[in-house]
């Protein structure tokens, strides 16, 4: 979360940064405080106080000081282990768990929920409109894509997905109101995504990234699914950076589906009984 921060300061205000940078200085504090000692503290007022709260993505000021609160006193450790060249099999098993394990929890500790309630009311709108949903990730975030097509089409809504920079581009072009494109990235900075989100956006298509706090991708996007960790993307690592993004994708899809609700329980029960005749008794 406080990374997250960090990475966000040089997109907020002047105003928003004081409050961001007393949230730095003193966490703990800040999760306990009341409003009038927190905007007297930032030198600002107290709906500055809120606002920045909701420029990171949160309901307001309660929810950024739950989840504020709950990342401080959990402390979870997250030392990023990399794997060495002459690491034991142990060592990679432990260092490769507790790398993504650490992952979780804090994203657990530090996602939006307000981001993800956004991202999943679009996505569920583009189901009761008949509209697409499109997915697209160049290299590694290529192989996450297809996962994120093949758990939402199961949802009933047309799906797309697409890693090769071209198809994305001619395919964002035939994006229009109502439908949706995620665009996912390690980085953020990948040209031909940022080049498919711009084409998706200014076609009236709802963006969604999920990818790095203060990346080009993050900012270009209405919709930003935060994916912070410490593995570096400028080499090969992609350990937690890929699951974390299945993570994610995994959460969306299921609010979605609790979105759609009852109508979905009969053709999920059809294609369950459709597959059995695919397996050995």
């Amino acid at each position: 979360m406080l990374d997250r921060i960090t990475a966000s300061l040089p997109s907020l205000a002047p105003a928003e940064q004081r409050v961001a940078q007393l949230v730095l200085d003193d966490p703990r504090a800040f999760s306990h405080l009341p409003v009038r000692e927190l905007a007297a503290r930032s030198n600002v007022s107290k709906p500055t106080v809120v606002r920045f709260c909701r420029s990171m993505g949160y309901d307001g000021l309660a929810d950024f000081k739950l989840k504020l609160a709950g990342s401080v006193s959990e402390g979870v450790p997250f030392i990023h282990r990399s794997v060495d060249a002459d690491d034991k099999t142990n060592d990679v098993l432990v260092k490769v768990v507790d790398n993504a394990v650490a992952a979780f929890l804090q994203y657990r500790n530090a996602a939006s929920t307000a981001a993800l309630e956004r991202a999943a009311l679009a996505i569920a709108s583009t189901w009761q409109t008949g509209k697409r949903i499109e997915f697209y990730g160049a290299g590694n975030s290529g192989i996450v894509a297809q996962d994120g097509q093949h758990k939402f089409f199961r949802l009933g809504i047309t799906s797309i997905s697409t890693s090769d920079g071209h198809m994305q581009v001619m395919s964002a072009t035939m994006l229009g109101p109502g439908d949706c494109a995620v665009i996912i990235s390690n980085s953020g900075r990948t040209r031909d995504l940022m080049d498919a989100a711009d084409i998706a956006r200014k076609n009236g298509a709802t963006t969604i990234a999920i990818t790095a706090s203060g990346s080009p991708l993050a900012h270009t996007c209405q919709i930003h699914l935060a994916a912070d960790h410490p593995e570096g993307y400028d080499r090969y690592s992609p350990m937690v950076s890929r699951l974390l993004h299945l993570l994610i994708i995994d959460v969306l899809a299921t609010a979605v589906a609790l979105r759609i609700g009852e109508p979905l329980q009969p053709v999920l029960q059809q294609m369950k009984n459709n597959l059995r005749a695919k397996r050995y008794t």
